[in-house]
């Protein structure tokens, strides 16, 4: 903001509550209502692995919202039980929590830290999405890519556990982990029920225009001016 702004109060005029502008003397309102500018919207994660989902994040972070991973209560817990941090580690140790506490309890442990403008990470089971879908303005958002793209991305990221021998080891593991266990990983199953879908074949400046233009979208079903 290049001029500074004074709030001030004015009970003798009524214009308690807004602020004025000190070189200009013009008012608006303070704080104005979250709907009009801001809608709440809580943004799910999920996809296959090395489709973008980081980079989408990125994307999401860098207009608002705040961040979030069901992955976040999966680390803590393997550290817990002598775990690594590893790809393998955390897949054993989130079966774990499932099977303990259900196959939705990422998420549940999540839901409480979420306001406003949220996006959650690392969407792997439908219960998560079941547990998320009851707060209303919830929406899942799958981002995917060709496979051959998303090998090569893995093997640009170090320290990740990805099988990058082969595309086909690469595929592989990801099949294994893909089950149909209702206490495992579900990512075919999970990404099935998101309501929107973002194909990130291309470069992070096409992933960002398509962030943009998917809230652009929402805003304009909704009534509200795009963030």
């Amino acid at each position: 903001m290049s001029e500074e702004e004074t709030c001030t109060k004015d009970k003798d005029n009524g214009l308690s509550g807004t602020a004025r502008d000190s070189s200009h003397g013009k008012s608006s309102t303070l704080n104005p209502q979250p709907s009009t500018l801001n809608p709440p919207l809580i943004i799910g994660l999920t996809g296959p692995n090395a489709a973008g989902k980081g980079a989408a994040a990125e994307a999401l972070k860098s207009l608002g919202f705040a961040y979030h991973s069901l992955s976040d209560a999966v680390r803590e817990a393997a550290i817990l039980r002598g775990r690594t941090t590893g790809r393998d580690d955390l897949i054993l140790t989130g079966n774990e929590l499932r099977r303990e506490g259900g196959a939705g309890i990422l998420a549940e442990l999540t839901l409480p830290k979420l306001g406003h403008r949220d996006i959650v990470d690392s969407i792997r089971n439908p219960a998560e999405v079941e547990a998320l879908r009851r707060l209303p303005d919830f929406l899942l958002l799958g981002v995917t890519a060709h496979p051959e793209a998303r090998f090569e991305r893995a093997k640009r990221r170090q320290g990740r556990g990805d099988a990058t021998a082969s595309l086909q080891s690469f595929l592989d593991k990801e099949a294994e982990e893909n089950t149909s266990d209702p206490a495992a990983q579900q990512l075919s199953a999970t990404f099935a029920l998101a309501d929107h879908l973002i194909d990130n074949d291309g470069s992070i400046e096409d992933l960002h225009r398509k962030i943009r233009e998917l809230l652009a979208k929402l805003a304009a079903e909704s009534g509200t001016a795009p963030p």
